[in-house]
């Protein structure tokens, strides 16, 4: 004859049983969400947030910038301001980053 397990045995492997699927659920919401990204970006990328025509990359003072030709917006990625401004001895784009907080 088998024992029985114990309410505290069955407690506990109920317990690993749910710790276990909250993980899967976990994981599979963090793909969920990369692939919502991933959507997205195939979405965007490369459009304007102005208008939402294609941009086109631009080489300025050896800096890959994009630029929307239809509404002539200029869009830069992070770290390409202060990349022109290092160019610079001050003046009008130093004054820019000074509003941003950068110094």
């Amino acid at each position: 004859m088998a024992n029985k397990p114990s309410t505290t045995e069955d407690e506990y492997f109920a317990r690993e049983d749910a710790e276990k699927k909250r993980k899967i659920a976990l994981d599979q919401q963090k793909k969920l969400a990369q692939a919502e990204r991933d959507e997205l970006k195939k979405l965007h990328y490369m459009h304007c947030p102005k208008c939402g025509m294609q941009l086109h990359t631009i080489r300025f003072r050896n800096i890959d910038i994009d630029r929307c030709f239809a509404c002539h917006g200029t869009w830069l990625d992070k770290g390409e301001l202060e990349k022109i401004v290092g160019h610079e001895k001050g003046g009008v784009m130093r004054s820019i980053l000074n509003i941003f907080g950068k110094s």
